[in-house]
C-alpha cells in the first residue's frame, strides 16, 4: 500500500465525481481555496479563482441528472516530491472531452488540488461554441 499514492487518487476520484453531479461541496473539498483553474483552448486564456468557478459549477445541470455516461480516467500520475504531484485525467462533460493537467500539494494534512489546466475539444456532432463558454468543467 503506498498511502500517498492512494490519497492522491482519492482525490481524483473525489473530483471526478464532482465533476459529474456538479457538486460543489465534493469540489470545495478537493481543490485548495487558493487554486487556479487555466485554460487556452480557442487562444484566449480563460483564468478563474474558486470563487468565480464554483457558482458556474452550482448553476448548470450535472452530467449525472442528463443521465450522461461516466467518461472520466487517470491516465498518469506522477510525484515530483513528498508533497507535489501532477496528475493527467480526462473527462467527458457532453458536448466536450476534457484533458486536465491537474497539480496537487500536500498541505494542511491532506493532498489538495492547486491548480487545474484543460483543454478540451468537442464531440464531432457537436455544435460549436464559443472559445470559453459560461459553464466550465
Amino acid at each position: 500500500m503506498n498511502a500517498p499514492f492512494d490519497a492522491v487518487i482519492a482525490v481524483i476520484t473525489d473530483y471526478f465525481e464532482g465533476l459529474y453531479r456538479s457538486d460543489t461541496q465534493i469540489l470545495r473539498r478537493v481543490f485548495h481555496p487558493s487554486a487556479l483553474y487555466a485554460c487556452a483552448t480557442g487562444g484566449t486564456l480563460l483564468r478563474l479563482d474558486m470563487g468565480e468557478y464554483f457558482p458556474i459549477v452550482d448553476q448548470r445541470p450535472s452530467p449525472a441528472s442528463r443521465n450522461e455516461a461516466r467518461a472520466d480516467r487517470i491516465v498518469s500520475l506522477e510525484f515530483a516530491g513528498p508533497v507535489t504531484a501532477l496528475a493527467r485525467v480526462q473527462c467527458t462533460i457532453a458536448p466536450k472531452h476534457f484533458t486536465d493537467l491537474l497539480t496537487l500539494v500536500h498541505v494542511d494534512g491532506r493532498w489538495q488540488i492547486i491548480s487545474k489546466v484543460f483543454h478540451y475539444e468537442l464531440a464531432p456532432h457537436a455544435a460549436p461554441q464559443p472559445a470559453h463558454p459560461a459553464s466550465p468543467p
